[in-house]
């Protein structure tokens, strides 16, 4: 247990932890279940094309989000781009910046514009209060994410897009368990679009689902999913291969069976970072609305550089030297990343929110892979780095300068 700043790496001391600890370590249900399940499939030798584990998956995800139809989907990205293309958006689609690439690369892939928008300063996502002045007569659609477990303004996005006959497709690859004003996420806008990969708090391995009430819009999806079959030998429409396998819906079969104690393991985890390190001057905790319901997966800190002492990356490199791979999310912004920085070089300008937050985020390792001790020698660690950012500071800079002393000695 670290109990004094010379016992941090960054002192001279040793890591906290003997193996680096990761946000976004999988969750791992019922292994033995999971084991039956694949035996079973792999006995029937039926491992993919609308298997019956594809086929249960998607029932009971559909049960737990009241949600007529839910398109199980090889992965998210491929999930947003079958989505994108079934709703037909086309020409400009307004998108947050402050998301993972994947969600604005899916419109840019399809040839489809993203126009940048800035972020709320409370939930991070899309501020609907910037929305119509980006409006133009080649915007088709919105594309708002919901982030770290907690929702959009839905209601406020929803009269948008409707009062302007705009297309509404949220990004929900954080929202799986989680609600709006008590509806679950999966029931809004035209479709939303569920992300099952490793590091979400459900994951079929590497999967994905499309959500919708639309059953027009349904059976284009199933269509799309399947290279376009309708039956054997009879392609309907022009489509790709987007399927889930059977081992990965085996797999998320599993993890709901669980999914339950997984959002209450993160939950206590949240509490007790918030109660540890919420009385740190310059470090605010990631906190939920009255009317949300969250799955508690992402443990979210902003640091403000000039109350804490020390900025958000300095913080990280410490916890870095301690095998804690905390993560700065979403660095540096998707208008800063290639081909966005040269198609918008100057969307900062009108992006301020959202370059604050890419300077001041960073998330915490949580889940099923930490218990309680773990989590409280994080905050220790936290505490340490903060209470003493003056010695802290001038350490980083020196480990930094020599970093780049021997990278620049071997070019």
């Amino acid at each position: 247990m670290k109990t004094g700043f010379r016992q941090l790496v960054i002192a001279g001391g040793r890591p906290a932890f003997h193996e680096t600890v990761h946000v976004g370590r999988p969750n791992i249900g019922n292994r033995e279940r999971l084991s039956e399940r694949i035996d079973d499939l792999l006995n029937r030798r039926w491992l993919t094309n609308n298997g019956q584990y594809v086929q249960e998956f998607e029932r009971r995800v559909a049960d737990r989000l009241g949600a007529r139809h839910v398109i199980a989907i090889c992965n998210g990205t491929v999930a947003l781009q079958i989505a994108i293309r079934e709703l037909e958006l086309s020409g400009e689609v307004i998108v947050p910046s402050f998301t993972f690439p994947a969600t604005v690369h899916a419109l840019q892939w399809l040839g489809v514009t993203p126009v940048f928008c800035d972020v709320d300063p409370r939930s991070h996502t899309l501020d609907y209060r910037r929305v119509e002045a980006l409006i133009t007569p080649r915007t088709t659609g919105l594309l708002p994410v919901h982030l770290w477990g907690g929702a959009c303004d839905v209601d406020e996005l929803s009269a948008i897009a409707s009062r302007r006959n705009l297309k509404l497709l949220f990004d929900a690859a954080h929202g799986f368990g989680c609600a709006y004003k008590g509806r679950m996420i999966g029931n809004f806008g035209n479709a939303e679009v569920l992300s099952f990969h490793a590091t979400k708090v459900l994951n079929t391995f590497e999967g994905g689902a499309i959500v919708t009430n639309d059953d027009d819009l349904a059976t284009r999806l199933r269509l799309v999913r399947n290279v376009g079959f309708r039956a054997l030998d009879d392609v309907a429409m022009l489509g790709t291969n987007g399927k889930m396998t059977e081992v990965a819906a085996a797999m998320g079969l599993t993890g709901l069976e669980s999914v339950d104690e997984f959002i209450a393991v993160n939950r206590e985890h949240y509490c007790q970072y918030r109660q540890e390190l919420e009385p740190l001057t310059g470090v605010k905790v990631m906190s939920f609305g009255a009317d949300e319901r969250s799955n508690y997966h992402y443990v979210v800190l902003e640091i403000e550089e000039s109350r804490a002492g020390l900025s958000r990356d300095d913080l990280m490199h410490v916890l870095h030297l301690e095998n804690i791979r905390a993560r700065r999310y979403f660095f540096p912004g998707c208008h800063r990343i290639a081909p966005y920085r040269n198609l918008y070089p100057d969307a900062g300008s009108v992006l301020p929110e959202t370059d604050r937050l890419t300077r001041s985020v960073l998330c915490l390792p949580t889940g099923t892979s930490l218990d309680s001790n773990d989590v409280g020698a994080i905050c220790r660690i936290i505490r340490l780095a903060v209470t003493h950012a003056h010695e802290v500071r001038p350490l980083v800079a020196a480990q930094q300068q020599l970093l780049r002393m021997t990278e620049d000695g071997k070019k």
